[in-house]
């Protein structure tokens, strides 16, 4: 939230101007009721944009209608190039600014008129002249835009709200301690269920995993905050895929917990999140009615997938091929055993395990699924706090990513979704989080992540 001093609204007071810009509206439609007490404006070339994308089945549509709809709801007795209170108690006041050009300086001189960005520049700098005595500030996801903004003398910022404050410092769900209990760790080895009291570890407000090591052996263990519990972690299969690290194992551990509802699972790519996920689903599809396993469609070259060639399938074939990859390497875990390749090949046929894009999955129902969003890096806060919203009863939840390897225009490692649910549910009793840190796709890859 944007807070200031609680001053009475008027045109001489010490409240702010902030000017949106499209990528904000995109990002989360509900901005325009972040700012408190200060006054918001929106250019007009920002409805023109919105109104391009107001159709189709995207988050960015999704944010578009739904600004639209605010606006239009907020205004029905007020003109929007007039300041009006978007609500009724409303410290802060609403509008549109018209396509105004500054006298002192102009954007489309500078940098030409071809961009709406620039004349998105002149509506924030008119305003500025407007408004001598009142600081005005361009709200932008766009770094270039406000890089040019700040160039002309404007106050520019990228949008804060939903933005964690350190990705690098980002909630892990693993801690090692060196531990030297022998008989404690004998009892958790024997798989005994011990209270966290008589361990004397860091005090935990999460679902958590220790590594508890000593020169003499090397315990790892699930912490349950519910009941304040700790038990042994077992490194046995899953689906005939065998965990290769600790990492590997809280994973599994997490996936295979009736208990836990959601888990995220972040990692470097050739981690294992997206096998990991998948090996576990298949382990437990009797006890769900489906397997989604999904991922957001980025497009090639920020173009819409309508471009590429053939139907609905060839188009959105190449987004999903690396899922069918992952399902094909557990196919192959089984290769003497035609059961259990039957049986996998079954599933998909009668669409028990159903791989889609997200927007594809989109509007139905989310009861009693094994619902798996891969590559959820590349969504919005406001996007997965939809899809988890959406979830019915017996249902299970599991987004995994690379917070670092972010594909969409306007999204960091801080502003992400993924990294925005980390930080906001770890201390949720249905919730497990692990990070991978260890590659084991091949050593040739792991040079790659390391060193270049």
């Amino acid at each position: 939230m944007y807070m200031a001093k609680k001053n009475h609204h008027d045109s001489n007071s010490s409240t702010k101007i902030f000017v949106l810009d499209t990528s904000v509206i995109l990002y989360d439609h509900e901005a325009v009721n972040s700012f408190q007490e200060h006054d918001v404006a929106v250019p007009i070339l920002v409805l023109e944009e919105l109104d391009n994308f107001k159709n189709g089945n995207d988050t960015r549509n999704f944010e578009a209608r739904n600004f639209i709809r605010l606006i239009d709801q907020a205004s029905k007795n007020n003109l929007i190039n007039k300041w009006f209170p978007l609500k009724k108690n409303s410290l802060g006041k609403f509008k549109v600014v018209l396509d105004e050009h500054p006298k002192k300086i102009n954007a489309e001189k500078l940098f030409g008129d071809a961009k709406f960005d620039n004349r998105i520049l002149n509506a924030a700098l008119y305003l500025k002249e407007e408004n001598p005595k009142r600081k005005v500030v361009l709200v932008s996801k766009d770094i270039c835009l406000r890089l040019k903004a700040k160039s002309l003398n404007l106050h520019a910022e990228d949008y804060e709200t939903g933005k964690i404050k350190n990705a690098d410092e980002l909630y892990t769900g693993r801690t090692e301690i060196l531990y030297f209990d022998l008989k404690v760790m004998s009892r958790l080895e024997n798989n005994e269920k011990i209270n966290a009291a008589e361990l004397a570890i860091p005090v935990i407000n999460s679902n958590h995993f220790f590594i508890l090591k000593n020169k003499k052996k090397s315990v790892i263990a699930f912490y349950n905050n519910s009941d304040k519990s700790i038990r042994k972690v077992n490194n046995h299969p899953v689906f005939n895929i065998i965990p290769r690290n600790a990492e590997q194992s809280f994973a599994i551990d997490a996936l295979l917990n009736t208990d836990i509802k959601l888990v995220t699972i972040q990692g470097n790519a050739g981690t294992g999140k997206t096998l990991l996920a998948l090996a576990c689903a298949l382990e437990q599809r009797k006890d769900f009615r489906q397997i989604y396993i999904t991922r957001p469609i980025v497009p090639l070259s920020n173009k819409d997938i309508g471009f590429l060639p053939g139907d609905v399938k060839q188009k959105v074939d190449p987004y999903m091929a690396p899922i069918w990859d992952n399902l094909k390497f557990i196919r192959e875990q089984f290769n003497d055993d035609e059961k259990m390749q039957f049986k996998i090949d079954e599933l998909i046929r009668t669409e028990k395990i159903q791989i889609a894009p997200l927007a594809f999955i989109r509007g139905r129902t989310i009861t009693k699924i094994y619902f798996i969003v891969d590559e959820a890096q590349n969504l919005t806060p406001h996007e997965i706090k939809t899809i988890i919203s959406r979830a019915g009863e017996n249902t299970k939840i599991v987004f995994t990513g690379d917070i670092y390897q972010i594909d969409t225009p306007y999204l960091d490692s801080e502003s992400n979704g993924l990294s925005y649910l980390i930080e906001n549910a770890k201390n949720h009793p249905l919730y497990a989080h692990i990070t991978l840190q260890k590659g084991e796709r091949s050593e040739l890859a792991n040079l790659a992540t390391d060193l270049l």
